[in-house]
């Protein structure tokens, strides 16, 4: 049994070896002129975008600034700047431009230490829309000393706070247009 199983290991070793020497054309050393390749031609071949069609661009030419709404990152800029002016209040926990995801940390008001709000925005594209953005809104409230336990919400919210955040986008908007 041990023989056999070895016999189709070394196969399969074999196998991957002589498939992979197909690519060698010339095994004297002799130059392909076809093959031959100028620093040029490296440069163009490595230049290419670092984070997918719409981010940082690494070894070409820069980014040509059609969109305004862009700014090099995954989601609409404005869009982007309002949500953390909009959620300054709050500490951030993480923030991915690129992903359109900002997580705050808990936060209790002052006026309520007994209560704690976080949020998670989501920026759902590289346009200025109305349903281009969403937050999700979490409470939790005091029971005794050290433990806290989830609460309602108010309905809107939510809502709310998307509202000004689109307000704030537009007003960045028209900023940056005049």
């Amino acid at each position: 049994m041990k023989n056999a199983i070895f016999g189709i290991v070394a196969t399969l070793v074999a196998a991957s070896v002589v498939g992979g020497c197909d690519s060698l054309k010339n095994l004297k050393g002799e130059v392909d002129p076809d093959e031959v390749r100028t620093m040029e031609d490296v440069r163009h071949e490595s230049s290419g975008k670092l984070f997918g069609e719409d981010a940082f661009t690494y070894g070409g030419p820069p980014k040509s600034r059609e969109d305004p709404g862009g700014g090099g990152i995954g989601v609409n800029s404005f869009l982007w700047r309002a949500s953390l002016d909009t959620i300054s209040f709050m500490p951030v926990n993480s923030a991915d431009p690129f992903g359109g995801v900002i997580i705050t940390d808990w936060h209790s008001p002052p006026q309520a230490p007994s209560e704690r709000f976080k949020m998670n925005v989501y920026i759902m594209g590289r346009a200025l829309r109305a349903d281009g953005v969403r937050v999700a809104v979490f409470r939790q409230v005091r029971e005794g000393q050290a433990s806290w336990r989830d609460a309602a919400v108010a309905e809107n919210a939510s809502h709310g706070i998307e509202d000004a955040i689109l307000m704030k986008a537009r007003q960045l908007r028209n900023q940056s247009l005049q």
